[in-house]
Parts: structure tokens; C-alpha cells; sequence
């Protein structure tokens, strides 16, 4: 069996695993990462990566020597320089050149939405397509794209920023600085804030929702909403109906520009399932552009979970070798 390895670095942990060549993850190991230091975070990949070639050397593992890493930022057309990782503290941070140094393997880096939608690709629910757009929904917007059977990474490396197209010209401010993106409307961020105002609205009808925090809208949390949408409190459910829709109409936009075959819905908010699912299909299918002339896209969820970045990391690298 051979196997390669991956990283997913994100804003507090790094997770490292073990792939063989059909997408199983065969052994793990976790990290902390270093608060805003960029050497502290380099240094513990390293030492990932050597627990993990010790381990493949114990159990006659044949190790492909390439270690793919997955960040969420805008990473170069190297696929080797994140240009910045504002989440990290990072701008024009040598990863791939620093970590090769210090853990003596080649290593590329991926923006870590593009990591996972080669992973669902390759391994989850994207086996058998052709071309694929996956949209990653947590607290914000990510967004990979598989063309003709390849990652799309742009000319300059950073395509798929689509949390940050225009839905709602001159609305809710964004922390990118502009206004009315996309990930204000249909996030992780847009579900809380919508849940939270519903809830003031609609005290009678948030029984659950409200009783799952302290008894106010300030205390729901995210995790609240998802529970008191499956539990069937209409507020939490006309909260994922508002997010769902957002998400829907963006993504008929981004049919008109791609022609995808299918889209692969993953990230921390689409663990709800069909509650977010449902209304997402509806949205999109009464958006997109000429309906009935044209073959509908068909938009699935995740299969792989948080693992999809690691995977799809380690996949991408072992192509390079």
C-alpha cells in the first residue's frame, strides 16, 4: 500500500494524515497551531510529517515522499506561496518551500477549499464527474472548481473566491471591506444573525431555539440553530429556508458563468442535511438562467466531511511526485 501525506492547517488545529491511493486515511495525527506564528506552524507540520514517515516505516507502508498541505487563503499559482491568510496572520508566507525544508519532502499548498473539492472529486461525492463546483459553508463561503477531470486554480492561483461576489449591491458590510458578499447572506455567520433577528421577532414561535442557549437571542449559537431545526422549531427552520435561498441563488449565478455538472455542498453548516439541502435545491432550480431549456446541475452534500481537505491535499501532492 502506498500512501502520501496531508495537512490541513486551520486557525487552531493542523491536522496531518496518512492517504493511500484510494482515499483512506490510515493513520492521523493532530497539532496545535501556533497562535500568528508562521515558524511555530511550519515547525509542527514538520514534526507531523516525521511522526507520520515513522509510522509508515514501522508498518511497511510505502510512503510516496510528497506532503500536500491545504490553507485557507490565497495561495500563488505555484502552488507553493500563501499570498495572504488573514485568519492566520499570514502575507507572502513561503509555506511549501519552508516545510520541504524542514520536513525534507516536496510540498505544494492549496487554497483548502480547493483541497476539498478534489477530495469529494476523487473520493466522495463527486466520484464520476466532470466537472464539479464545490461550495464549502461555514462561517463563511469557500469554493473550489473541478474542470474537465483538473483543479481550477486561475492564472494567478486564486480562483473561486466565492464568498466575496456581490449578491446584495451596497449590503451588509464584509470583512473583506466591501459590501453585500455573498457569505453575508449564505453562511454560517448569515444563519446566527438571521436566527438571532427571527428570534426577536417571532419570541412565541422560538420556544426550542430559546431554550437551548439562556432564554434570549443574543445566547443561540450556531450549533442551537441546527438543533432546533432538526427538532422542528419553525424559527430555526425559516433561518436555514433564508440562508438556503441565498445559497441557491448564488449558485444559479455561478451555473450561467460554469456549466457545472454537479455541485458538492460541504462545510460545518451542511451537516444539517436536507434541512439546509431542500431549500437550496428549490432556490437554485427557480433562478437559474432558462430552466427549461437546459440540463439541471445536480447539487449533492458532502461525503467526506472535515477530512475532505487533508484528503484531497495528499491526493493533489502525490499527482506532483
Amino acid at each position: 500500500m502506498s500512501v502520501s501525506i496531508g495537512v490541513d492547517i486551520g486557525g487552531t488545529k493542523i491536522a496531518a494524515g496518512l492517504v493511500d491511493d484510494a482515499g483512506v486515511i490510515v493513520e492521523r495525527v493532530r497539532k496545535d497551531t501556533p497562535a500568528r506564528s508562521f515558524d511555530g506552524v511550519v515547525e509542527a507540520i514538520a514534526l507531523a510529517c516525521a511522526d507520520l514517515v515513522s509510522y509508515a516505516q514501522a508498518n511497511g507502508l510505502e510512503l510516496v515522499e510528497a506532503v500536500g498541505m491545504g490553507a485557507a487563503g490565497l495561495v500563488d499559482e505555484t502552488a507553493s506561496i500563501v499570498r495572504f491568510a488573514p485568519n492566520l496572520g499570514w502575507t507572502e508566507a513561503p509555506l511549501g518551500p519552508r516545510v520541504s525544508e524542514a520536513s525534507g519532502l516536496p510540498a505544494t499548498v492549496e487554497n483548502d477549499a480547493t483541497a476539498a473539492a478534489w477530495g469529494e472529486f476523487r473520493f466522495g461525492a463527486g466520484r464520476g464527474a466532470q466537472s464539479l463546483v464545490a461550495v464549502t459553508v461555514g462561517t463563511g463561503i469557500g469554493g473550489g472548481i473541478i474542470n474537465a477531470g483538473e483543479p481550477l486554480r486561475g492564472a494567478f492561483g486564486m480562483a473561486a473566491e466565492f464568498g466575496h461576489i456581490i449578491q446584495v449591491p451596497e449590503g451588509r458590510p464584509c470583512g473583506c471591506e466591501r459590501k453585500g458578499c455573498w457569505e453575508q447572506y449564505g453562511s454560517g455567520s448569515a444563519l446566527l444573525r438571521e436566527a438571532r433577528d427571527l428570534a426577536h421577532e417571532r419570541r412565541s414561535e422560538a420556544e426550542i431555539l430559546m431554550s437551548l442557549g439562556d432564554g434570549t437571542p443574543e445566547g443561540v449559537t450556531g450549533v442551537h440553530v441546527s438543533q432546533a431545526a432538526a427538532a422542528g422549531d419553525p424559527v430555526a427552520l425559516e433561518a436555514f429556508r433564508r440562508v438556503g435561498h441565498a445559497l441557491g441563488r448564488g449558485m444559479a449565478d455561478l451555473t450561467a458563468i460554469m456549466d457545472p455538472d454537479l455541485y458538492v455542498l460541504g462545510g460545518g453548516v451542511s451537516e444539517a442535511g436536507r434541512i439546509l439541502l431542500n431549500p437550496v435545491i428549490d432556490s437554485y432550480q427557480a433562478a437559474v438562467v432558462a430552466r427549461a431549456y437546459r440540463p439541471s446541475a445536480t447539487i449533492l452534500l458532502a461525503e467526506l466531511s472535515n477530512d475532505a481537505g487533508l484528503i484531497g491535499a495528499a491526493d493533489l501532492a502525490r499527482r506532483l511526485v
